[in-house]
């Protein structure tokens, strides 16, 4: 902790140079849009795994102050990744599951599709932030050809969810990053989405 508290002083003095974004999208924008106590309330405890009396030491705070801006810097960040969600499932009470829990996180599920082409359909007219979609769709095609075909004009982050990641999972061409099995747990979702949504820069329409 005191190699830390020493590290995070010397970094301190020189905060309003990081604080520079440059323009840039993405991940480091989005922790440089924090101010830089929040920013090391943050990493300290969510990163290197202090807790905060211990980050409190290193920053040299209180606890309440460390808690306060661990809050902080959750809601300004949750804030920058809400999104406009598509959800591509044929199983009604999954998809309204899935819609309640990204709707918990600040989102706003603008279509549920069933089908590919209304998929496909969907995500040309809402111009949706983020994709989740099931593979197999029944009657209504494949999953992965109506997320092939949004891709090809959006690009935006897609989480796979469903019962047979094998048929994803084969090692023959370039896999999902965000793969999703059936049955799954709410945490799992919830945070799965977090980390789609912060570690993806900001989509750009394919010309």
């Amino acid at each position: 902790m005191a190699l830390y508290r020493l590290f995070h002083a010397i970094w301190q003095s020189g905060a309003e140079h990081y604080d520079d974004t440059g323009g840039e999208k993405g991940p480091d924008s989005r922790l440089k849009a924090l101010s830089a106590s929040k920013r090391a309330a943050l990493l300290l405890t969510a990163v290197e795994a202090f807790s905060p009396e211990e980050t409190a030491f290193i920053t040299d705070e209180s606890p309440e102050e460390v808690e306060t801006a661990i809050l902080d810097a959750q809601k300004t960040i949750d804030g920058q990744l809400a999104s406009k969600v598509l959800i591509i499932e044929d199983e009604p009470i999954i998809a309204m599951d899935l819609e309640n829990l990204v709707t918990e996180l600040g989102h706003k599920v603008v279509a549920i599709a069933a089908t590919r082409d209304e998929a496909v359909s969907k995500a040309k007219s809402e111009r949706p932030g983020l994709v989740l979609a099931d593979i197999n769709l029944g009657e209504g095609g494949s999953g992965i050809d109506a997320v092939n075909e949004i891709l090809s004009s959006f690009d935006i982050p897609v989480i796979f969810i469903t019962a047979y990641p094998e048929k994803l999972l084969t090692g023959e061409r370039p896999e999902p990053t965000y793969l999703i099995a059936k049955p799954f747990l709410p945490e799992t979702v919830q945070a799965t989405v977090g980390q789609a949504l912060f570690f993806h820069p900001v989509a750009k329409q394919a010309a």
